[in-house]
């Protein structure tokens, strides 16, 4: 059982397979993480699931945040997209942990705004790691928000629940937005580091010659050797650059390509070549920069 990862495709589904009784509604359900007992036999199983959930602990909950050691510690609040890999690391007894859990499908959100606006939230794509730390009073307006929704779950569905319920954790989200960025100035120092450390992986990358041996960077080549989540660099970079991790490259071969048309006499071929790029990529725009 262990070997295989389980798909949870539906809110009834997940109630089924933990035991949380009916859900009072087909696409949301909020759990009380203290009464979310975890017995041994999950531990160690891999499942994945068609659902987004959004989760606040406490931060006796076990859970492995990385080495760093971080601002707020009051409450942890976490984020995952459908399809990606989870695990159990732990067994979990009654009232061991406190906090909530609150999962939705997809479909609960597919004919609103923030339907067409759900990629833009990327800490849903960040690592457990880089979860969201609240402040007492942070966490209290976080949890006002799972309220309202809460006791719209509650009532019956009618022709204005899809749309409350969506407002609603539209404002969580857009809150977390903003606290992350909150988190983000907190740790200046930490982040000034992390642009530094780019920076560096990028020209010694240009020196190696790797863009000619095998292309542009990516951006998972930036956030494995940082040790960070691709959606989370760029969003710290955009943050204290004003540009993204796809930005940063770009305006780097632009400054790089300047500077070797006009002080090499190498072929233009060549020199898109040593940029990573065939020639007929980028030949037209390095002759222009020449004529400029």
């Amino acid at each position: 059982m262990k070997q295989d990862i389980q798909n949870i495709r539906s809110i009834s589904q997940l109630h089924e397979i933990f035991g949380f009784g009916k859900p009072t509604h087909p696409l949301i359900s909020i759990i009380d993480v203290s009464k979310w007992e975890i017995p041994e036999q999950f531990i160690g199983v891999k499942y994945t699931s068609n659902l987004y959930t959004i989760g606040l602990k406490d931060k006796s909950c076990g859970l492995q945040y990385g080495r760093n050691t971080y601002d707020f510690n009051e409450g942890v609040l976490i984020f995952t997209a459908p399809d990606q890999v989870q695990s159990v690391s732990k067994a979990q007894e009654l009232d061991e942990i406190q906090g909530w859990m609150l999962f939705f499908h997809p479909d609960l959100i597919r004919n609103t705004p923030l339907g067409h606006r759900i990629e833009d939230y990327s800490f849903f794509n960040y690592e457990v790691h880089e979860a969201l730390h609240l402040s007492d009073a942070e966490q209290k307006t976080i949890t006002d928000c799972q309220h309202m929704i809460q006791n719209e779950i509650m009532q019956r569905i009618d022709n204005h629940s899809q749309t409350v319920i969506a407002s609603s954790l539209e404002l969580l989200l857009n809150l977390a937005r903003r606290y992350y960025e909150r988190q983000f100035n907190t740790r200046s120092a930490q982040s000034s580091d992390i642009v530094s450390q780019f920076h560096a992986l990028l020209n010694s990358y240009f020196k190696s010659g790797k863009f000619a041996e095998t292309g542009i960077p990516s951006i998972e080549y930036f956030s494995d050797k940082i040790h960070l989540s691709g959606n989370y660099l760029s969003d710290l970079l955009k943050k204290e650059t004003g540009y993204t991790v796809t930005d940063h490259v770009n305006n780097f071969i632009i400054e790089k390509a300047k500077t070797l048309l006009l002080s090499e006499a190498e072929p233009v071929n060549q020199i898109a070549y040593r940029l990573g790029f065939n020639f007929r990529t980028i030949s037209v725009a390095c002759l222009k920069i020449r004529r400029d």
